[in-house]
């Protein structure tokens, strides 16, 4: 009797479990049928926006069905990525990622780690140049260096905020180099401003947001924090060139909620790579500079673990850094 008794009791428990695995099944296999939340963590016209925009538009084109962004800002793209995270896990609400879906899980922006989404690839990188003013006095990255060490502290070095991929690829540099700064988080709208007033003595940004106004002569790029040279610029030289270990590029690409089925990543993910590949959005990289570079689910997820022990090293080296666990700054 008592046998029976159990037996009903598991058929009880697995049949709406199986029930609910048919209609995740069915659901996926209909994916899409509706338009599809685009959600970017920044504000409209910046550069994050009209990749974003062009990337969602060509993928409406593969999937058949719009792709409708929504610009969520705040907190670095805190916002943004609790809103996908707490989100149905249907496929219709996507984030367009950057590095940020690591810094701001780092700093205590969010009480959740990276992992708490799923991720479905990145779509282009670039690096980040150290640039300072046009006409400035220093002609290389070693006399910034020198000056530097001479006067701790009174450089100053502007990034887009605390804990972004701009302040943590600053202080990465500048420690490799032995340079102490002063570092102005004085926000995306205002950081190439900073240093073309004298605000500011020099600056690190995504290369995207240095293209222009190097070209112009407006500002000079005295190494870039990363492996290899750009092909935009390819006569400043790398940091590594320049004897300093150090990268930290920047990323762009898409996340979901945490439970959204498999056959739907990667239909995502095939769209977004097809998309990525596409003529517009192939001119658009030229024009701004940036590395065209799908990867999808599992290698970007690999990614994602390797930069992220990256930026938490960073962040505890500068007190930044906030553990999820006990909701304490650890150094």
């Amino acid at each position: 009797m008592f046998s029976n008794f159990k037996k009903s009791a598991l058929t009880a428990v697995a049949a709406p479990i199986a029930f609910a695995m048919t209609l995740g099944a069915a659901q996926a296999a209909d994916w899409p049928s509706k338009p599809i939340k685009f959600v970017i963590p920044f504000g409209a016209g910046g550069g994050a926006d009209i990749e974003g925009r062009l990337l969602a538009r060509e993928m409406g084109k593969i999937l058949g069905v719009k792709l409708v962004p929504v610009n969520m800002t705040g907190g670095g793209g805190a916002r943004t990525y609790t809103h996908v995270k707490n989100a149905k896990a249907d496929g219709y609400t996507v984030a367009w990622n950057s590095t940020s879906i690591l810094t701001t899980t780092n700093i205590g922006n969010v009480p959740f780690e990276h992992s708490a989404l799923a991720h479905i690839g990145r779509v282009e990188w670039q690096p980040m140049p150290f640039a300072v003013k046009g006409n400035s006095r220093w002609k290389s990255f070693a006399e910034f260096v020198k000056e530097c060490k001479a006067k701790p502290g009174m450089l100053k070095v502007s990034n887009s905020g605390t804990g972004s991929a701009t302040h943590l690829a600053a202080i990465q540099l500048m420690g490799a180099a032995g340079c102490k700064v002063t570092h102005l988080p004085v926000g995306m709208k205002r950081r190439n401003a900073s240093v073309l007033s004298g605000e500011a003595d020099a600056m690190i940004a995504p290369l995207t947001g240095t293209v222009r106004l190097t070209k112009a002569k407006k500002l000079r790029l005295l190494t870039i924090a990363t492996y290899a040279r750009s092909p935009v610029f390819p006569n400043v030289p790398t940091a590594h060139e320049l004897g300093y270990k150090v990268t930290l590029d920047l990323f762009r690409g898409l996340s979901v909620p945490k439970k959204t089925p498999g056959k739907i990543k990667a239909k995502l993910a095939a769209a977004m790579a097809k998309a990525a590949k596409s003529k517009s959005f192939m001119g658009l990289a030229k024009k701004k500079g940036f590395t065209v570079d799908p990867i999808t689910v599992g290698a970007f997820e690999k990614l994602l673990r390797e930069e992220d022990a990256k930026i938490k090293e960073i962040m505890k080296s500068a007190g930044l850094y906030r553990s999820k666990k006990k909701g304490k700054m650890k150094k």
